[in-house]
């Protein structure tokens, strides 16, 4: 009988702060990425625009360019560690090495995420779920039921378990 060549697979899961995102690449970690394999692992992290609020008396606040650049300073420095943390995660769990792709993008989540998944090819998108209920998703949105109606490759959506206490 022939040997069949495995498929590489490139394997997109959206990371953020939340403990949801990381529950969700444990899980693929773990589920859906093959031991031995041609995977590839792409890690995207999606840094939200500044929102500026203005009051509604129209005064507004003025801030300087250096306020403006220590915001991005921080939040870059925030997705740098989400992005070092999940890398770290996949050795720690996988216990060999994977070619894993790490990308950080501007804007949108729910629009950054769907493009990555066609621009990049992904295979599979997975992500974690936030678990909010009717009335949060109605006025939050749900990044991840909006990727799931707009990719066209699967998704696995993973929902952390809830714990008792």
């Amino acid at each position: 009988m022939a040997e069949v060549a495995e498929k590489e697979r490139r394997i997109l899961v959206a990371i953020d702060e939340g403990e949801e995102s990381m529950y969700a690449l444990s899980w693929c970690l773990k589920n859906v990425v093959s031991q031995n394999s041609k995977d590839t692992l792409i890690l995207v992290y999606v840094k939200t625009p500044q929102t500026v609020y203005m009051p509604l008396d129209g005064t507004g606040y003025m801030f300087s360019s250096d306020i403006f650049a220590a915001m991005e300073r921080y939040t870059c420095e925030v997705a740098g560690g989400v992005v070092e943390k999940a890398k770290k995660m996949c050795w720690d769990v996988l216990q060999q090495d994977i070619m894993i792709q790490t990308r950080i993008e501007n804007g949108d989540p729910r629009d950054v995420i769907c493009h990555m998944v066609e621009q990049l090819g992904a295979d599979v998108l997975v992500m974690g779920s936030h678990g909010y209920g009717l009335i949060k998703r109605a006025f939050l949105g749900s990044v991840s039921n909006h990727c799931a109606q707009n990719v066209k490759c699967p998704v696995l959506i993973v929902k952390k378990p809830k714990t008792n206490g």
